[in-house]
Parts: C-alpha cells; structure tokens; sequence
C-alpha cells in the first residue's frame, strides 16, 4: 500500500514515458523479462540476506525424466511449485527453488536404443561402455529441451543449483548412501518375486506397472488323484476321481507345487493332505489349506504357482513348499517343463498346452472371464511375475544404529508423520500413507539395463561380496577377508527412484557439512501429485531421516490429476493429450494432428484421434500465454482432488489479462494534465467511492493469507480475480470515470491517487500467479509514481492488511449505491429496455437529501438521461424497484396487457421445449446410447429452460399484481 508514500506524482513526465501498447501481446514481454530476472539474479538463493526474520523457504522441485518434454502434470505442479516460491520471496524469505533432473534408466535407454536402432546401430554391438557414451551424448544434446520449457512457464528456479542425478556430485551422494546402508545391513541381495519385464529383460518397480482389463478364457482342469480311493461326489452325487481347479493360464501347470483349499470349505475338508498328478506331467503335490482361498471363485480350489504369482509366492513360503521356475527371462518355457513344450513363448505354449489337456481328456470346459493383467508401460508387453537374484532394501528390518535404534525404515517414517513432524493437506492421505506403510514389503532397487548408477558391489570367483565406494575400496576389504583374484563389478544399476528418494538431501551436497545443507535443508514444502506418494513421498522420508537424521520436508501439498474436459486420464493413444506449450504459443490444427499421430502404429487409432481432434479443435489452438495458462492451473488448485481441464478456462483468463491490461492503460493515460504534486492524502481528501475500493482491497490481502496458509490456490485466484473483475474494473474505474469528469482539482488528484494506489498494490497482489503481465505493467505504473526506474516487482514487498485503511461507512454507502444501479438495470431488464438507451428514473425517498451523493453515480452508472429524488413517484404503470424504503420507478409508460401477451407466447413456447426435454430424457434407449456428454448437455439445457420459465412467470405477475 502507497498511501503513506513519501514519493510524488511526477506529473511533468511525458505522455509517452508512461506509454503502454494498445493490445496485450504475451509473446511481446515473456522472452525478454524472463532474461532479465535471470541475468539479474533475482531467483538465487542468498546466504548473507537479512532474513533472520523470516527465514529460508525452500522447495525442491520434483525432477522431470530428462527424457521427457512438458506435460500438463508437470505445468500444474510447477505452477503450484511457483506460486509458492514468489509469494514468500516477496515476504522477504530467502526463498530457494532447487530444480533438477532425473536420468530416467530405463525411459532413457529405450529412447536411445531405438534412435540407434533406426541407424542400423545395436546395443549389443557397441557394448556397455560405448553405448552409456552414446547416452551421454544425446543427453547433453536433449537436456535443455524440458529445463527451456519450464522457463517457459516462468518458474523463479536457482538454476545455479541444477542438478542432474547422473552428475558426478550425485552419483557419489548415490553410492556413499548404498554403502552406508549396506554396512548397516538396511541392504542386501536375494531372490525374490519381482514385476519381470521379458522384452526390456529387466525388473520394474510398481509405479511403471499399468493394470489393463482384458477379456479371456478360464479354463476348468482335472487333476487326478494319486491314491485311487480318493474322490469327491459332485452336486448330482456322481463320484469324482480328481479336483477341478479354475486357470487363466494353463501352461504353468508345470510350476504347479499344491493344489489349495479354504481350510472351512466343506467339499474339499477330507481331501487336504492327499497328493494328485499335475496333468501332462505327472509331477505329484499336496492338497493343503489355506484362508487366502476364496470358496465362492472358480471351483473353491486355487493351483499354487508360487514361482510366477505374487499371492502364490506368499502362500509357498507360509507352507515351505518348493518354488519351480519355468520361465526364461524372455518370458519361453525351460527345461523344467517337458519336453516338448521346452524354448516356446509363453502363448505359444498356452495354445498347445489346451491342446493337449483336451486330447487327454484334462480339460473339462472353458468358459470367458474379465480379469486384469500387468502391461510394463515402457514397453507394452505383459509382465511375468518372476523369482529373480536382486537387491533389496530392508524397510521392515530394525537397524541397530544411531538414533533410530531398534527401529525400522518404516516405523520411523510412520512416527514423523504421526508426530506431526511432517504433515500432509488435505490431511486425509495421512490415513492412506500410514495404511501404505504398514503393509509395505522390501523394494527391489536393482535392474538389469545399463543406464544408470551402478550399483558399486564387487564379487570375488566364489561369489563372496563387497560393497565399497570403488574398486579399490573393494580390493582392500577383499584382501582382508583373504581373497585373491580379480573382482567383477555387479551389472546391474539402481531403480531411478532410489537416486529419487535421496534427492531432498543429495542436491543440497552431501554428505558434505555444506552451507547449503546446513541453510536450506529440511525443505518446507513438498509439492506431489497423489500417485507418487508410495513410490516416491514415503522413500524420501524413510531414506532422509534414517541418513540425516532430519526430515526431508516439513509439509506435503497433495495435488490432483490433470485430465481431459470429460475426466479421463491424458494418454497419448486416447488422443486427448494437451502440450502446455501449445496453449501458450498456440497451434494450427494440421500441426496439432500431426503431432497427436506421430508414431502411433495403428491406423485406425490415427484416424480417430484425428476425428477426435478437428471436432475439439477445428482451429487448432490460439495462443494464451503463460499468464492465462498458470491462472488456469491455480484456479484448479484444490487440494486433493483431480481435475478436469478446460481449455476455455485458459481463454477466459486471457480475457482477463486483456482487462487487467486495459484497465492499466486507463489509469496510466488518464493522469491529470495539471502539474499537481502531492505526498498524503488524509481521509476526508478521498471519496466515499475511493475509500471504499481501498477497503474492499485490505479485505482482499485477507482472504489472500488464509488462501496460501490453507493451501488453497484455488481461492486465492478465485479472490483476486472477483476482485479485479467486479469491483475494481466493473464498479470503481467506472466510478473514477465519473470523478475525472466532473470533479475539481482536488478529486481528480485523489481519485488518480486511488486508482494507481490501489493498481499497484493488485499486480504485486496477483504477481505470484501471473508473472509476466505483472512485471511488464507494474515497470510502468511504479515509474507513473516517482518516475524512476526500479528493480523487479519479484523482489517487491507482498502486500499485506492494513486496518488504519478500513472505512465501514465507505463501504456500506457503496453497498446502497451498487443496489441502485442493480435496481434500475433490473428494472431495464424487466421491461426489455435496451441497455444503450438513455431515459429517466425516479426515486421515492423519504430523505431527498442523503441521495444526492450517489445522483451523479446512478445517472452514470444506469445509463440515465435523468434522475428525479422525489418524496412521491408519479402515476404511472411502469414497474417499482423497493430498496429498503425506498422506491425506483423508471419514467417510461408501458402497456401491461400487450407485455402480458408477450410474456404469455414465450412461457408457452419454453414450456414446449422443456417438455420435448423432459421427454428425450425420460426415454431408456437414449440415456442407455447416448454419450454421457451429450445427456449432460440436455440436463443442462433443461436446467436453463427451467430458470428462464420461473423468470417468465414471475414477471408476468408483477404485471397481473400492477393490472388489478
């Protein structure tokens, strides 16, 4: 706020200093003030700022893949990340945005892989060394792509501080946290089940697992029973000399180790503990019992593969039964299997093997079934569940050192949320993180591709490890343990979410005691989409804590989802996939298909993605700008929930850069043309219109706070944007207009000291969410105000509540007046009178005299040719407005009985047309055929036919009220 401003209105500056292009063009400003903060250093964290007041505000920003380009999840949470950031750099924090990178393994080498392959270049070939060089390659080439484009959305990063979790000082922070966790015994090597990828011939973590709902066959298979006097006696009595057990997959009978039943279910009670033959092969196993076994699916009697299924494995290792592999990496049937099924794919074998079942009489009847399977998302291909020698981290282990003595990765990640150490909003995925947490299993950290920190073990020929930081570390704990011999490194590299889950501290250099560690770590805020909360969220705190012994964050903001205007997930085979890029700088639509059908395989999927995108997007995208585009996503920003995206939301907040931009260039051209100075306006200087409008602006700075201290962007937004639109644009420039015109030297300067007072306080206001057009035009008002040049509005002064500049009576006076105006535009609204119309209006008021401050206003405001305070309105049948005690009554003689017939016709006319709705709606084949959009758009329909007939009738008796 400026109203105690030493500085005065240079008003001898020449029209032209303050000048400000006609139309807001985003691509005019957005590259060239960008540069600027940059190269002026305003987003670098500073150690010797005077902050002892305010302190550090950190953010780590979650690394995009470096594979990637920007997405509307990205955007989103960027923009929320920013927001943040700016608003409390302005509070005079030393805020810190840390930005970063992921190498994405195994993303990575797929994109490099097939870009080598298309020039006839093998992996393979080239071997391990060779090929990561080609990977750095292209990294340094493809790097700046996505770092360019989060530019793009204005984020005020410490690019100083990039990271890239391959750099060298990342890779040592990686291997000195596997070692020391190694030695604690927090990791270890085993074989276990794992997600098995058998084209990329690695494991992958869950997050990369994508659950796909298919149609199949189950398969209905007899084993028979090994003791000839075992039997079952079906539903009509007949005895069974074997158990039927249900499969969706029949060729791994092979794998089978026992056949299980619910230890309560009665047809099977006095079978468990007998032995059948597995079909085709004749292998024996047990019948045994376990509570896993759902009675009422299948035929109540569950095949144990504990090789190659996850709950199979759990149940294999609560009735220590053997574990038979029989699958190859590439997903082919071993040598476990006979012969004749030995080398074949997995559904090649499927097919012979229910050839064979049938011909001998195994397979009693197929029947189809709905189910889901695991498609790895990098490659499509259905994954295995497989028994595979990996490395693991221990989360459920009691570690024996430290602070966190007697206390496992889990637990101390459960007790610094549950000690409020850490907390999450919305509050409600606490319960889901802890439900999480208490059920989570040991996590695979190792993969079988090339890309990516090495996992830094050493094997002697006899297969005894050694963890070290190096080769020769491991060289020196071999010959004390007395081996000889040259070591082999381990192959394999580390899960990317492991070097992710270290990133909080990693990147603020350590293990080193470094000052940026010291200053800046714990972050204070995480800003996360709810699907990476296990994957990512509960690894950082688990990992964090245990090796620093500090939390990584004290708070988690939890975001939704972006998704389409019908609310299904953005994917690039649905075709509903937006690049926020192009909303900023717009598209054509021949190059919006081109890029939408780029790759895909398919024709038909082309061709209807094409269709899909010309009737969204017959002219392609027009552009928006950053502005609009990061007003959009904090509009959406609720906590929690996902959000459907609508572009037209982007198109109505350029709108509203549009108005903020013209109003900007109203104040600035309307400066008084008198060299009028001025240092402080006392209160009675200013008008009951302006005091009210700096009122209404400390009541905005409050529900400002409580928006970001509730964590909800969405009000903060919603705030601003009423306030800018309504009543600083609509109802006070419209007031000032009037004060300009008609007042002496004393108002005019007062109403333009509010109007630029008041201006600059909003874009400072609205800087956080709206960079770009905030910089540009405050660099502008701010010279209007001392006439000098001035910094950046990014390191200004946030605004903040000041009650001295409360006027109550100010603001109760500009209630009465907005309801006059309200009242006659009612009034014209009723009797059809255009709003471009000039006529005259009478007020019935007891106290003639307390009107005559808002006469000028109304007239103005209403559109009135004249204004009458009378203490009797004339008789005349026009329509009377009652506020309070007073009346409104336009001067204009209308007859009741012609209005009356107008009105009756339209009530007819919409009552037919609700009824044809009402009718469409009520039909089953159209709810059951038609598209949800389309019902929701006759729903709508209906809702706004309905609203117009209740308009309708209640002006019709006003007319029959003022006819008897």
């Amino acid at each position: 706020m400026i109203l105690n401003t030493k500085n005065e209105l240079n008003h001898n500056t020449s029209i032209n200093d303050a000048d400000i292009a006609k139309n807001f063009d985003p691509n005019e400003i957005e590259t060239k003030i960008y540069s600027q903060w940059e190269k002026n250093g305003y987003f670098r964290a500073d150690f010797n700022k005077a902050c002892e007041n305010h302190g550090a505000y950190v953010i780590q920003s979650p690394p995009p893949n470096v594979t990637g380009t920007l997405h509307m999840g990205h955007a989103f949470n960027n923009t929320i990340i920013d927001i943040l950031i700016r608003y409390n750099r302005m509070h005079g924090k030393d805020a810190l945005l840390i930005p970063g990178t992921d190498h994405a393994g195994i993303a990575t080498q797929i994109v490099v892989e097939r870009n080598l392959e298309a020039n006839n270049i093998f992996k393979n070939d080239l071997g391990r060394e060779q090929f990561i060089q080609e990977i750095w390659k292209w990294k340094n080439r493809s790097k700046s792509n996505i770092t360019n484009q989060i530019k793009r959305l204005g984020i005020s990063a410490d690019w100083s501080q990039e990271y890239f979790t391959m750099d060298d000082n990342f890779s040592k922070g990686v291997i000195e946290t596997f070692v020391r966790l190694y030695n604690q015994g927090l990791i270890y090597k085993g074989t276990k089940m794992v997600n098995w990828d058998p084209k990329l011939l690695t494991a992958v973590s869950d997050l990369e697992v994508q659950y796909k709902e298919v149609n199949c066959s189950m398969y209905y298979i007899q084993y028979l029973f090994i003791d000839q006097n075992d039997e079952i006696i079906d539903q009509n009595g007949n005895k069974i000399k074997g158990i039927l057990i249900a499969t969706t997959r029949p060729e791994t009978i092979f794998a089978d180790t026992a056949i299980c039943v619910h230890p309560d279910d009665s047809r099977y009670k006095h079978l468990i503990g007998k032995y059948v033959a597995i079909p085709l092969s004749n292998k024996k196993i047990k019948i045994i019992s376990d509570n896993f076994v759902d009675k009422e699916f299948g035929t109540g009697c569950v095949k144990i593969t504990g090789a190659h299924d996850f709950n199979d494995y759990e149940c294999s290792k609560r009735h220590n039964l053997p574990l038979t592999c029989i699958f190859t990496k590439q997903a082919h049937l071993n040598d476990q299997v006979p012969e004749k099924f030995r080398g074949l794919d997995r559904y090649i074998a499927r097919k012979k093997v229910i050839k064979e079942l049938e011909d001998n009489n195994f397979l009693f009847k197929v029947s189809t079934y709905k189910t889901t399977v695991p498609i790895g998302d990098r490659s499509g291909v259905t994954l295995e569940p497989m028994l595979t020698n990996q490395w693991f981290v221990a989360v459920n282990k009691k570690t024996n050192f430290g602070s966190f003595y007697q206390k496992s990765l889990a637990e101390i990640a459960l007790n610094v949320v549950s000690n409020n150490s850490i907390k999450f909003y919305p509050e409600s995925w606490t319960k889901i993180y802890n439900k999480w947490l208490n059920n989570i299993q040991d996590w695979c950290i190792s993969r079988q591709i090339w890309w990516g920190h090495q996992i830094p073990a050493w094997y002697s020929e006899d297969g005894k490890i050694f963890v070290a930081r190096n080769e020769k570390e491991a060289e020196i704990l071999a010959k004390e343990a007395g081996v000889v011999g040259k070591l082999r490194r381990d192959q394999d590299v580390l899960d990317t979410w492991f070097s992710s889950a270290i990133v909080p501290f990693i990147s603020l250099k350590w293990p080193n005691n470094s000052e940026y560690l010291n200053k800046y770590f714990p972050s204070t805020i995480l800003v996360t989409g709810f699907d990476i909360i296990f994957f990512w969220v509960t690894r950082m705190i688990m990992l964090t804590t245990y090796l620093t012994g500090n939390i990584p964050f004290h708070n988690v903001y939890i975001h939704g989802l972006i998704r389409d205007h019908e609310g299904q997930k953005m994917s690039k085979s649905k075709g509903n996939t937006i690049d926020p890029i192009d909303l900023i700088d717009g598209i054509s639509l021949d190059k919006l298909i081109i890029k939408r059908t780029t790759g895909l395989m398919n024709p038909k999927l082309a061709e209807q993605i094409k269709k899909h995108t010309i009737k969204n997007f017959p002219n392609g995208i027009q552009s928006f700008g950053t502005d609009a585009l990061r007003f959009t996503m904090a509009s959406y920003a609720s906590l929690g929930r996902d959000i459907n995206f609508d572009i037209k939301r982007c198109e109505g907040y350029r709108n509203f850069c549009n108005k903020i931009w013209n109003a900007t260039r109203f104040v600035l051209i309307n400066r008084p043309k008198e060299s009028l100075n001025f240092k402080y306006f006392e209160k009675n200087k200013l008008s009951f219109i302006d005091n009210w409008i700096l009122s209404e602006l400390q009541y905005l700075k409050l529900e400002i706070k409580k928006g970001f201290e509730d964590n909800r962007l969405d009000n903060v937004a919603n705030s601003i944007y009423k306030f800018i639109w309504e009543e600083y644009c609509d109802w006070y420039l419209e007031c000032a207009k009037i004060q300009l015109k008609i007042g002496d030297k004393n108002t005019i300067l007062a109403t333009y000291f509010t109007l630029i007072t008041v201006l600059e306080e909003i874009l400072r206001l609205l800087h956080p969410i709206m960079p770009y057009i905030t910089e540009e035009l405050w660099q502008k008002v701010i010279h209007n105000i001392n006439g000098t040049k001035n910094t950046s509005i990014c390191i200004q002064e946030y605004p903040v509540f000041q009650e001295k500049n409360l006027d109550q009576l100010s603001i109760n006076k500009m209630l009465m007046l907005k309801k006059y105006v309200e009242s006659i535009r009612i009034l014209r609204s009723k009797m059809n009178i255009s709003p471009a119309q000039k006529i005259s209006a009478f007020i019935e008021t007891e106290d003639t005299n307390n009107l005559e401050i808002y006469k000028n206003y109304i007239i103005s405001l209403s559109k009135l040719s004249s204004l009458d305070i009378v203490n009797d309105l004339p008789n005349n049948d026009s329509i009377v407005h009652v506020i309070e005690k007073n009346r409104i009554m336009l001067d204009i003689k209308i007859n009741i009985f012609d209005e009356m017939l107008k009105i009756e016709k339209e009530i007819f006319d919409i009552q037919n047309i609700i009824s044809k709705i009402h009718e469409k709606l009520n039909n089953i084949n159209f709810i059951k055929k038609a598209p949800k959009n389309i019902i929701d758009k006759e729903k709508m329909l209906l809702e706004k036919n309905l609203l117009l007939l209740n308009k309708l009738k209640y002006q019709y008796s006003v007319y029959k009220n003022q006819e008897n």
